[in-house]
């Protein structure tokens, strides 16, 4: 019998090592849900830890039936490939796997066979296998999910092949029999002064901005926006300059300094849009103010005329929609979606003075 003072032989110690080191061993393969199996070159199954959690079967199951009966058939063959890869020594490569739940259902499974180093006295393959349902199934869902951005990008596609070719339609197959038209009535008033060809040049007017505004109206659907920092005094002012306002005048109240970052093609066109509408929507001469958000960045263009009646607000930027017999109904929807097209948000409301306000901020 060894006394307290007695030091274990070194065979003794081996053992000791030995038993501590399976005890790691099987904490380590308890602590963790995965499965692993030990399996014979022959494809018996030699051993396997708990499987009723994940899979539903007992170990008894695997023990009396082939393992590859509960793999999806159309799973088996790389199940197989993947064990034989093992037994050949080759690396292990995950493989996923449908697999039949004890409960009747599929579940998805990703499985690895290791070769058993020879340095053991055992031999086959070893394999570590964990579900992936989950997985598998936002996989699926973000397949979808791309499947479907691609059937709506292609929608957006058709959509701009129409919208092109509605821009070239207006570019010139109308706009060419209207110059047409519009020459012929100059050449008959310079003989016949009647009050029917006067009356005619107002509609046909008409006509041609809104075909300038349907051209200006397309372009922000058919190029990105090309962002740079951009005085929005600068804009207002050049806008307003190459803008027919009559006797109306200009108030710019932002600091010149103020830049944000623009397509100073559409804002120009907002600008421009804005304008022609406090002016073709007044009848005396307004002041038009462009100034600063006191709250937030962004900026507001407010006119000193009617206003716009409160029930027609949430009407104004309607394709089409106008309140005055010359407008053309176009200009605020070329304003909404060139404020969009900026990812910028578009506000109307009263101004101090009773006209109209447009608050454009820049979020």
């Amino acid at each position: 019998m060894r006394g307290p003072t007695d030091t274990p032989t070194d065979t003794q110690a081996a053992r000791i090592d030995e038993r501590d080191l399976a005890a790691q061993y099987h904490a380590f393969v308890d602590s963790t849900t995965d499965i692993f199996t030990h399996i014979r070159p022959d494809g018996e199954m030699a051993s396997v830890t708990s499987t009723e959690a994940m899979l539903g079967r007992s170990r008894e199951e695997f023990r009396e039936t082939s393992l590859v009966e509960y793999i999806h058939t159309d799973d088996r063959q790389r199940a197989v490939d993947c064990f034989e890869s093992a037994l050949a020594g080759e690396e292990p490569t995950p493989v996923e796997l449908r697999f039949r739940h004890g409960e009747g259902h599929w579940i998805w499974i990703e499985s690895s066979a290791s070769p058993i180093p020879s340095t053991y006295e055992i031999d086959g393959v070893v394999t570590v296998t964990r579900e992936i349902t989950d997985r598998k199934r936002r996989e699926a869902e973000l397949k979808e999910t791309q499947a479907e951005l691609e059937r709506s990008n292609e929608t957006l596609r058709r959509k701009n092949r129409r919208l092109d070719r509605f821009a070239a339609v207006v570019s010139h197959d109308l706009r060419n029999p209207l110059s047409v038209v519009r020459g012929q009535l100059r050449r008959a008033r310079k003989t016949d002064d009647s009050e029917l060809l006067d009356s005619m040049a107002g509609p046909i007017d008409r006509m041609a901005s809104m075909i300038g505004e349907l051209r200006t109206l397309t372009m922000s659907h058919r190029r990105e926006t090309d962002m740079t920092p951009v005085s929005i005094a600068a804009r207002a002012e050049t806008a307003w300059s190459t803008t027919d306002t009559g006797d109306s005048e200009l108030r710019v109240l932002i600091d010149p300094e103020v830049e944000y970052e623009a397509d100073f093609g559409l804002l120009d066109h907002i600008f421009e849009n804005l304008f022609r509408n406090a002016v073709v929507h007044n009848s005396e001469p307004v002041t038009v103010t462009v100034g600063p958000l006191a709250e937030q960045p962004g900026f507001y263009v407010a006119d000193d005329g009617s206003g716009i009646p409160a029930e027609q607000i949430t009407d104004v930027l309607e394709y089409g929609y106008s309140t005055a017999g010359e407008g053309t109904g176009i200009g605020l929807t070329i304003v909404a979606d060139f404020v969009d097209a900026h990812g910028w948000t578009l506000a109307i409301s009263e101004a101090d003075d009773g006209g109209a306000r447009f608050e454009i901020t820049v979020d």
